[in-house]
């Protein structure tokens, strides 16, 4: 497995409170300088809703952004983590 193919394995979902964040833009901006791609969620969008009871009321966050991978319920953190990217930066690389 290359790493462009351990890259597509995973899966990221960045929850923001959009354009605003200033921990939520630098999250985005590390993690497309590190080469992993995510999905961004505006927690502040109505139609998200569903969205936010689950990053509330299932992880237990109250502050952006949020970061889960793999949607694995062990595998999340909160606000701005520059050395949570760098692992999981390495993790991918090892994995390829």
């Amino acid at each position: 497995m290359d790493a462009r193919e351990a890259i597509t394995m995973i899966s990221v979902t960045v929850y923001s409170t959009g354009d605003g964040c200033p921990r939520c833009v630098r999250t985005c901006a590390c993690l497309r300088l590190a080469g992993i791609p995510f999905t961004i969620i505006d927690l502040s969008a109505y139609a998200n809703a569903p969205a936010r009871e689950f990053v509330t009321d299932d992880l237990g966050y109250t502050a952006a952004p949020v970061v889960v991978v793999d949607q694995d319920q062990q595998h999340h953190w909160s606000g701005f983590r520059p050395d949570l990217i760098q692992q999981l930066s390495g993790q991918i690389e090892a994995s390829s």
